[in-house]
This record gives structure tokens, sequence and C-alpha cells, in this order.
């Protein structure tokens, strides 16, 4: 893969919409955390999971990785949920593996209150003891997208 560009931020600016700042850090905490992004980064690359750590463990948001990852021009790989998998394309038919009824139920409920988003699918797969990559999946075969990646990805 390429390194997150110019062109990548507007396209991306086209679709949403993230502050510069998101958690008002003080230039040396945006210092530290870019740093620490840095450290987290293989290559041109900061796997999700690991943005999620380095949040964590430098006490900021999940976004403030995010936009920062963006200022570094770096790339957010192995979403969590296999939205960045260039092999997982749209389902246009039958699943491979039966969908469980009480998880595409709940998808359609969040589908229906406009709440189908990155953060909502990891409380589902946590409520319902499910894998969240399974829930995604469930996701897509029913052909819904999702929104607000908790790192800003979409």
């Amino acid at each position: 893969m390429r390194e997150f560009n110019d062109a990548d931020r507007k396209k991306k600016g086209g679709r949403i919409t993230l502050p510069d700042n998101p958690g008002n850090l003080s230039a040396e905490a945006l210092s530290q955390l870019a740093d620490a992004v840095k450290a987290a980064a293989k290559g041109r690359y900061v796997a999700c999971p690991s943005a999620w750590k380095t949040a964590k463990e430098t006490g900021v948001s999940r976004l403030d990785v995010g936009v920062m990852i963006d200022k570094l021009s770096l790339r957010v790989t192995d979403c969590q949920l296999g939205c960045f998998t260039v092999s997982k394309t749209p389902h246009t038919g039958s699943a491979t593996e039966p969908i469980d009824a009480e998880i595409a139920h709940r998808i359609e409920v969040l589908h229906e209150q406009g709440e189908l988003t990155c953060p909502n699918l990891f409380a589902l797969a946590s409520e319902l003891n499910a894998k969240p990559r399974s829930v995604a999946n469930a996701t897509n075969v029913l052909s819904y997208k999702l929104g607000k990646c908790q790192l800003g990805c979409f």
C-alpha cells in the first residue's frame, strides 16, 4: 500500500470532517502522542488494535490517535471489523456461514435507528458474547455500511 497523502486527505474530508485536535491536547501531549504513534507504526502503517492500545496507554481518545495517524501520513490497517481488507467485498447472495438470528435482528434495529456505527458494533458483540468481526460480517451480508470509526477512518 501507499502512504496517506494530500489527495487521500481531500477525499476523506469529503466524507467526514474531523477536528484538527479532537481532545484539545496541549502541544506537549500532541508531541508525545506523535512519538507513541510512530512507535506503534510498522513501516507506514498502524494496525487498528495497535492504535487502540496507543490511545489507552497515552490516555487520549481513539479519535485523537486516528487524527495523529493522518497527520503523520500513515495508514490504518487490520481493522478489527475487517473494513480495510482487500478481499472483503459486499455479499451479493447467500452467506457462506449462516447469520445468527439475534445478531441479524439487533443489526436491523441499529440500522433502522441510524446507529450502525463502529462503537455500537463492538458494544453489540460484547453484549452478545460474539466476535466483533462476526458481527461486522453479518452487517456486510445484510448489505449495510458502518459509520463513525473510532479512529475516524470512516
